[in-house]
């Protein structure tokens, strides 16, 4: 597991300049891509359980990592969710 897994997730999320630029690339596709790969990453924690619980050929550790990677990407899916209704309710109480 490399540590910068979590910016490979992301990559247009990083270069705020580069999203404009892509044709097709919006904000909401960008995060339902993240959605996915959020969805991706409880998947494969499960499975890692499963196949600890059942005896299979995986280590405690890996079965921790794979709990955290998912637990940490699910917080940060989180807290973009909480951004994004808070924005939301600031730009409908704008009055012009």
């Amino acid at each position: 597991m490399q540590i910068n897994e979590i910016s490979k997730m992301m990559p247009n999320l990083m270069n705020p300049g580069k999203v404009e630029g892509n044709s097709g690339d919006g904000f909401g596709s960008i995060l339902s891509e993240f959605v996915s790969d959020v969805n991706k990453s409880q998947l494969d924690a499960d499975k890692a359980a499963r196949e600890y619980v059942t005896g299979g050929d995986i280590q405690i550790q890996d079965v921790m990592i794979a709990g955290e990677k998912a637990k940490t990407s699910l917080e940060l899916l989180m807290e973009i969710r909480n951004k994004a209704v808070d924005m939301y309710k600031t730009l409908t109480n704008i009055q012009i």
